[in-house]
């Protein structure tokens, strides 16, 4: 499952969580990220313009990778995949949502961080899954512990994830991505500091070079 989005968000090794209020935004952000070199997002379901932020996103760079996060229903997934999001993320393992993206072929990252919750995603053959709130239930050292018994899984750790512990996450090889909002902080969109954006986004994008040699 999902194996062509696994190693497409894989290559970037960061993906940005974005929270956006307001759609005029979308697309001055989207340009900071392409120029930063991160071609993917995570747009959280959060707010009422979501919606209409992964559909300009989509529009302005069809080749980037949009995907709606904070995705708790079916008619949520629907919404999103109609406005162009071409992967969905869930704060929680919801089997109804996860049963219904894998019946539609589409890519699915369910947050879990227990043995059980991963084991309902093992037997529905997800190979990646999300681990949040990462900082909360242990980082790497809960997720190495997770894929002792559970050999074939790899993780998406979100959650506390920064430019200071990237390293820490990436160093561990059964991660292929983190899930961060360092480069795309919510006071810096609301300002336009979009300049700011780039930058964040160019130095994490180095970080992950330098990580993964």
């Amino acid at each position: 499952m999902n194996t062509e989005m696994n190693e497409k968000l894989a290559a970037y090794g960061v993906v940005p969580v974005v929270v956006l209020e307001d759609a005029k935004d979308a697309k001055p952000l989207a340009d900071a990220l392409m120029a930063g070199g991160l071609g993917c997002a995570e747009v959280t379901f959060r707010t009422a313009a979501a919606e209409e932020c992964i559909k300009i996103m989509s529009a302005a760079y069809p080749e980037m990778l949009v995907g709606a996060g904070t995705i708790l229903s079916t008619e949520q997934v629907d919404r999103a995949v109609a406005a162009g999001a071409k992967f969905i993320v869930s704060p929680g393992f919801d089997p109804e949502v996860v049963d219904y993206c894998i019946a539609k072929d589409i890519p699915i990252y369910p947050g879990t961080v227990t043995p059980s919750e991963v084991a309902q995603g093992v037997k529905r053959g997800l190979k990646v899954l999300k681990f949040f709130p990462a900082a909360q239930y242990g980082g790497v050292d809960t997720i190495k512990a997770l894929t002792a018994p559970y050999t074939d899984v790899k993780f998406m750790p979100t959650g506390g994830v920064s430019a200071k512990n990237l390293a820490d996450y990436l160093g561990f090889k059964k991660i292929i991505a983190c899930g961060g909002s360092w480069m795309v902080k919510g006071d810096l969109v609301k300002a336009g500091n979009f300049a700011e954006i780039e930058r964040l986004t160019k130095e994490a994008v180095d970080l992950v070079k330098q990580i993964r040699g």
